[in-house]
């Protein structure tokens, strides 16, 4: 794998992690910096499963969700970093610090997750800083740990 991955598309991120349906939280991976950082764009929608009770009369995405979309956009620059496409690797949350909610994200909006490697690389755990987007402005950011649960050789 070369340095130059600019993007991740919806298959190729299901290449990378094992979401899928309804938990799955991002559409596309975008300006992929191998090692460094990503951006992961969720498009969110009004049939997705958990507006139905949150809440009925004002939909709003679940922080923990926005911050798992994060988490996961997080995951495949480190998988795609390491070469792991195909390997059934998983990954798990370890810590989340520093997380703000600034702003609810509502079905329409498009959601981008800038996620920076803060620590990581050649080890099994890997720690982020990541901020959430919508239309330039500032929703969600956290810091998070995570560890890659395969064989690193």
């Amino acid at each position: 794998m070369t340095d130059a991955a600019p993007s991740a598309s919806l298959d190729e991120i299901k290449r990378l992690i094992p979401h899928r349906y309804p938990f799955l939280m991002i559409d596309k991976v975008n300006e992929i910096v191998m090692g460094e950082s990503a951006v992961g764009i969720k498009c969110v929608t009004n049939n997705e499963p958990h507006f139905t009770g949150h809440f009925p009369s004002k939909p709003v995405m679940p922080g923990v969700l926005i911050v798992e979309a994060m988490a996961q956009t997080a995951a495949v620059l480190a998988a795609r970093s390491m070469g792991m496409e195909d390997s059934e690797a998983l990954v798990f949350f370890m810590g989340l610090d520093k997380t703000r909610f600034r702003t609810p994200v509502e079905p329409g909006d498009v959601l981008e997750l800038h996620v920076k490697v803060l620590r990581g690389g050649k080890t099994k755990t890997w720690k982020f800083a990541g901020t959430g987007m919508v239309a330039g402005k500032k929703v969600c950011e956290a810091e998070f740990t995570a560890m890659i649960d395969a064989d690193l050789g």
